[in-house]
């Protein structure tokens, strides 16, 4: 097993010996043996683990299943609860895409934040195997038939080469426990009636059906590579990164072969499904201003070029603050932060302003959207205020609401960001050393 994932990890050049990896833990087998290797081939490594409050109980378990293996390993631990549900009504998502949207979306951020250069998952060759199968029956361009990569970005799939049966003899070997997810054997999801009723079927007709799709993925790949240098020489004429916005110029695609294919290819980064781009291939002849959307991109089609802007997905779950950092950047706000001594520090009065005793802090903050039942003690008040009383007797828009963000330590609202201070948190004579973080414009990019 150690063999097989370090020769691949070389072969593919997945990772340096000494690059910090960001490892995706849920808590089952597979993932608890990625940790395992990773410790033995003696990675440098985290833990990060979601929990999306779909399974109550088990859920709650898992975190701390995820949490204990941190503690094993003397590993640091990331951990974020989302509100799943939401955001697949909202998005009008299937719990398993809104999942994975979120995941990734959080992963990426403790990645950056925290310094990782990897963010690793524990995918197998029978999860390729699976993969291909589900992207066929579904529909797919070439890049569905590679199945998963082994390297996309920042994300590492150091398991590839290894199937389910070497994951059991490795932990029966290495005596490793796990967290047993039940909702893994039910074929209400897609992937396991796959995994369960049409694997068995096929490997009747190939035993070795998963080493057969393995070679099958890197032939495709190996010719995407291809497909790749044309794409990639026409996004360079025809894609514009900006701060606000990514413009696509529509006139380098007018000449392209295979348009509906091509604009997939370009918009794959943005999540835009094919059946999405077919649409919007028959609207660029057509008035400006037509909207659509990915889980994670909005794409405006303008006169001459398409607009494409990211959604707020942050809004479901939260961003930490670090003590000593200076400054958080979130898609619509920038806070900087500073430390003063009481003595030396003169009050701002102002809301975007908070000014905050530091020495009653509980860190690591968290920067949120507030939610239904949030309540703080307002700047000057000794009795609680639920938040959605304090919006509406402010007459914050209803559409300005749910941007409304707040800084919390421990489990204790400690600012409404940009309004109004907990009274709990403010500078008293007591007060040793200020945090003073102030509201911000976003900093434009240079």
């Amino acid at each position: 097993m150690l063999q097989k994932v370090s020769g691949f990890i070389q072969s593919h050049q997945l990772c340096q010996p000494e690059s910090r990896i960001l490892a995706a833990v849920s808590g089952g087998i597979d993932s608890a043996v990625l940790c395992e290797v990773l410790h033995k081939l003696k990675y440098t490594f985290a833990i990060a683990h979601c929990n999306f409050g779909l399974r109550a109980e088990d859920a709650e378990a898992d975190q701390l299943f995820a949490k204990k293996l941190a503690k094993k390993y003397e590993v640091p631990f990331f951990t974020e609860n989302f509100d799943t549900r939401a955001f697949a009504a909202q998005e009008k998502l299937s719990i398993q895409m809104a999942a994975r949207t979120l995941r990734y979306t959080w992963f990426e951020q403790v990645r950056q934040q925290e310094g990782y250069d990897y963010i690793a998952t524990a995918h197998h060759s029978n999860d390729l195997t699976e993969t291909i199968l589900l992207h066929l029956t579904k529909g797919t361009g070439i890049a569905g038939l590679h199945g998963i990569p082994a390297k996309n970005g920042h994300i590492i799939r150091p398991m590839l080469p290894v199937t389910k049966d070497d994951i059991f003899d490795f932990v029966t070997e290495q005596r490793l426990i796990w967290r047993e997810d039940t909702s893994n054997e039910t074929t209400k999801y897609q992937r396991n009636k796959i995994r369960h009723e049409v694997i068995p079927v096929l490997k009747e007709i190939n035993p070795n059906l998963e080493e057969t799709m393995q070679h099958t993925a890197e032939r495709v790949s190996q010719a995407e590579a291809i497909v790749a240098a044309y794409i990639d020489n026409l996004r360079q004429q025809s894609i514009k990164e900006a701060e606000d916005a990514i413009y696509l110029a529509l006139e380098p695609l007018r000449q392209a072969t295979g348009l509906p294919v091509v604009l997939h290819e370009l918009l794959r980064p943005f999540n835009f499904s094919y059946t999405v781009v077919l649409e919007l291939v028959e609207a660029l002849e057509g008035i400006a201003g037509k909207q659509f959307d990915s889980p994670s991109h909005t794409l405006v089609k303008d006169r001459d070029q398409l607009v494409i802007t990211p959604r707020n997905l942050s809004r479901f779950g939260s961003l930490t603050i670090a003590e000593g950092q200076t400054e958080v950047s979130e898609e619509h706000v920038y806070l900087s932060l500073r430390y003063v001594p009481a003595d030396q520090y003169k009050l701002n009065a102002k809301p975007h302003v908070a000014a905050l005793d530091a020495g009653l802090l509980k860190f690591p903050l968290r920067l949120r959207p507030w939610q239904e039942g949030d309540w703080f003690v307002p700047l000057g008040m000794n009795g609680k205020k639920k938040i959605s009383d304090f919006l509406i007797d402010k007459k914050v828009p209803a559409n300005l609401k749910a941007k409304t963000l707040v800084l919390v330590s421990d489990q204790s609202i400690a600012w409404i960001v940009g309004q109004r201070l907990d009274n709990r948190f403010k500078v008293t004579e007591k007060t040793e050393q200020v945090l003073e973080i102030t509201l911000q414009p976003r900093p434009m990019a240079s």
